[in-house]
């Protein structure tokens, strides 16, 4: 693997009861075959599936991981076991607007939004409310608050395992007197979570990329002063956190979701820079070993996007939500081969000259003509984030077989698969 915290490619075994709506009869026979094959998962080829005028190269991995199946089926069962109460998300409970659709339609309400703006006023709920945790987890303060209300969170907290994992090892970073440095974006609700649960027992900071890291290096090494650091890093650090003291002792973990390269490449260059300051033969004093803080589908995500970046294709749809951190960094993979759209649903494919996408750059909808080569056979790089169903990415899918005569049926295509 080329994660940074490498580990075995494995998730909890467990069967999850997902809604039927969410499930792509065609993608489930793709990766049912996939996996009777290839059961160790050692294969991050992608999968061709040939309709003769259109090709598909399907990433090995994609949709729904294990914490979001875990999230979907408590959130689903919350609706179930709670009939004539009220049901609330503390936000978004994945970033997929169908999905969360899906649930609001099911009389869910939300008491945030992404960025943490107040929705529905905490003073509103009551005792006997239902209150969901979303994947990503909540701060110490917020579990708080519902507790002294006398609401219950444990029964439909869905925080991912993946996410406790990265509390557990700020947590043995405190107790060994490291500062943790956290890679995340640090307006995501996963990242203010591992920063509130970092923060309770170690001095915290939160980088968002490798260019930021090299600031705080400058820092560390004396290159720029401590105004300089205050107007980068002002609310990114804990109250325990001396930017005179902390950084001698650092240890790195990250927002589950970031790309992996990445994260490793801030660790490295950290290690680098505590060696330049102190001497390599003491860093074990100042820099640890931390492992296995990424989720094992952001890894297995990243490297069949990277087998499929191997291909030769004309285009590259990536389907997930725009404010979905593991969907946006596989578009950005893509982008290094091919010409790459980031959709939210096949609505956004107005027909076979207009689509509608993201752009993770300037952060904006676009709408691009003529978006499909004029050649035959079309190849398409398709794959999709971690909180996308199956089900949206065959609709996109059978909208681009849609726009070609002369194919071959399913069953066809996937008897031609070897």
């Amino acid at each position: 693997m080329t994660g940074f915290y490498a580990f075995p490619n494995f998730a909890p075994v467990k069967t999850f009861e997902i809604p039927e709506f969410y499930n792509s009869p065609l993608l489930s026979r793709v990766k049912d075959f996939r996996s009777d094959k290839d059961p160790k998962k050692k294969d991050f080829s992608p999968t061709l599936l040939d309709f003769g005028s259109v090709r598909f190269l399907l990433a090995r991995h994609f949709g729904f991981c294990y914490g979001v199946q875990n999230a979907i089926e408590l959130s689903f069962r919350a609706i179930r076991e709670n009939p004539g109460k009220r049901i609330f998300l503390l936000s978004q409970m994945i970033h997929n607007p169908e999905v969360n659709s899906n649930l609001q339609e099911r009389g869910v309400r939300f008491l945030m939004d992404t960025d943490g703006n107040i929705i529905t006023p905490f003073s509103e709920l009551k005792k006997e409310d239902v209150v969901i945790i979303p994947a990503f987890g909540t701060t110490l303060a917020i579990s708080q608050q519902l507790a002294d209300m006398g609401i219950e969170i444990k029964t439909y907290d869905t925080t991912c395992p993946f996410v406790h994992r990265v509390w557990n090892k700020a947590e043995k970073l405190g107790t060994e007197n490291y500062t943790v440095i956290i890679h995340g974006r640090p307006g995501h609700e996963e990242t203010r979570a591992t920063f509130s649960h970092s923060s309770a027992n170690s001095p915290s900071l939160i980088v968002k990329d490798k260019k930021e890291t090299q600031l705080l290096g400058d820092f560390i090494l004396g290159r720029i002063g401590l105004e300089k650091f205050e107007e980068i890093f002002k609310g990114r650090y804990s109250s325990t956190f001396d930017p005179i003291k902390s950084l001698n002792r650092l240890g790195v973990i990250n927002q589950t979701t970031m790309l992996a390269a990445e994260t490793q490449d801030i660790a490295n260059y950290l290690k680098q820079v505590l060696i330049e300051k102190y001497g390599e033969s003491n860093i074990k004093q100042h820099f640890a070993d931390t492992r296995d803080t990424l989720c094992y589908a952001t890894n297995e995500n990243q490297d069949a996007t990277q087998q499929l970046l191997k291909q030769d294709a004309d285009i590259a749809i990536v389907v997930g939500g725009y404010n979905s951190s593991n969907t946006s960094h596989l578009v950005e993979l893509c982008e290094h081969r091919f010409k790459t759209f980031f959709i939210s649903s096949v609505k956004e494919i107005e027909s076979k000259d207009t689509i509608n996408h993201f752009d993770i750059h300037k952060e904006e909808c676009k709408t691009t003509h003529n978006f499909l080569p004029d050649k035959k056979p079309l190849t398409v790089v398709l794959t999709s984030g971690a909180s996308c169903p199956d089900a949206m990415v065959e609709e996109v899918l059978m909208k681009i077989l849609s726009f070609y005569g002369n194919t071959k049926t399913v069953d066809e295509a996937m008897a031609s698969l070897n």
